[in-house]
């Protein structure tokens, strides 16, 4: 009996890790530069206060994931391919453009991360950026999606050293809980809400719900095994959040006391050592070299699937130059320009960081609508439609994500109505 049990249990792991892999990648990967700076910026800024928005962040996260999951299962198409199928051409272009602008954006903050990331090691960045856009691009170029995929799965376990960085930062656990308990909400100036609006666009990025379902649908999972990918959306959100949150107490308990303000998630790592010791900055800056290198990855291949489905292009990891030269071109051209921007001097890339973050914001809720409109499509996926309960439960995250927006907003119109 016990021999049996055992046999059962390997079969089913063995399945799981089968289907393990675009869940917790995609989640993982949103700890990106522009993701460890806005929550770094949250912890450094506004001490705990912040932090009570991961709670409904992270059931928002699973639910749009989890959608997007689903429909790459039941369909075998990505995102935009079923949203040009639907709404027409010129609506998926319009998407398109505006996810190229965000997602190039969020790749410049990823290259400037990996930059300044090892800089701090003491090597220059027109030495570490040519090198790190090659691994990059060689990385998927000359890769197969497997190959690629266990690659990613290797890095997304390097981003424990925020969790052991934040532990080493003392943070005070009693007032941390008190503030996500009771969200010290009441009179915020106005750069605590648009912060907000950059957590949750950072920790909900629409590149997301279109990579995980274009993933899903080249590695190929199927209908009856779809629990197991839902299984794998679920770990991948809770410990994507769970890095954050680290990030965010690692800056509250350190620089906000110090009232030490920062602007980029190197300047958190520096500002470490003399607060919280040496080996908490060398790991802080660890996790962020890995971070920029692996979304810098992510977030082009993530364009090139986008952008080739919406145009019934060819596409994936697995195709060659010759079979998807539309793919290749866009992947390539993204990091090329990006890493070429990021060693021009004087540029300014500050804004274009921590603003990409809060266009994310901006875009979730219109990215979640198509997925929302999608996944309750009979004829597209039969009885694995949302459920009427389910139903409340998403369209909630997407007025979660479009109130945020709204607030924002408003507090750079109307300062003084949001006590800015």
């Amino acid at each position: 009996m016990d021999m049996t049990k055992r046999n059962k249990l390997r079969v089913r792991l063995g399945l799981f890790f089968a289907v393990v892999g675009p869940g917790i990648i995609t989640a993982m990967v949103d700890n990106d530069a522009g993701g460890v700076t806005t929550y770094s910026i949250a912890g450094a800024s506004f001490g705990y206060s912040l932090l009570w928005a991961l709670v409904p962040i992270t059931v928002a996260l699973i639910v749009v994931q989890e959608m997007a999951s689903r429909l790459g299962v039941f369909t075998g198409k990505g995102l935009a391919d079923l949203i040009r199928e639907k709404w027409g051409i010129r609506v998926t272009f319009y998407l398109m453009i505006a996810l190229l602008v965000v997602n190039f954006a969020n790749t410049l903050a990823e290259f400037a991360g990996w930059a300044a990331s090892l800089e701090l090691f003491g090597i220059n960045r027109y030495v570490s950026v040519p090198i790190g856009a090659f691994i990059v691009w060689i990385m998927v170029a000359r890769g197969n999606y497997k190959v690629v995929e266990k690659l990613f799965l290797i890095a997304s376990t390097i981003y424990i050293t925020y969790i052991l960085s934040g532990w080493m930062a003392g943070p005070d656990w009693g007032q941390a809980v008190k503030e996500i308990l009771v969200p010290p909400i009441a009179g915020q100036p106005t750069q605590y809400w648009i912060t907000m609006v950059g957590v949750i666009g950072t920790t909900i990025a629409p590149w997301m719900q279109f990579y995980q379902q274009s993933s899903i649908v080249e590695k190929g999972i199927k209908p009856k095994e779809y629990k197991l990918a839902a299984i794998d959306t679920v770990i991948g959100c809770v410990l994507a959040v769970v890095v954050a949150t680290f990030i965010t107490l690692a800056c509250a308990a350190t620089l906000h006391p110090a009232g030490i303000n920062i602007q980029f998630a190197e300047q958190a790592a520096k500002a470490l050592e003399p607060l919280a010791g040496k080996y908490a900055s060398v790991l802080f800056a660890i996790g962020l070299a890995n971070a920029s290198l692996f979304a810098a990855s992510i977030l082009p291949l993530s364009t090139a699937y986008t952008i080739s489905e919406g145009m019934g292009w060819e596409g994936g990891v697995s195709k060659t130059r010759k079979q998807a030269p539309g793919f290749h071109a866009i992947y390539t051209g993204m990091i090329v320009v990006a890493a070429a921007i990021i060693l021009i001097p004087g540029v300014p890339l500050i804004p274009v960081i921590f603003g990409s973050q809060v266009m994310n914001g901006v875009l979730m809720p219109i990215t979640a609508y198509f997925a929302l409109q999608l996944v309750n499509d009979r004829r597209l996926i039969g009885d694995a439609v949302n459920s009427k309960r389910y139903n409340v439960l998403a369209w909630g995250c997407v007025a979660f994500g479009g109130l945020g927006s709204a607030i924002m907003v408003t507090s750079m119109v109307f300062p003084a109505l949001l006590g800015g």
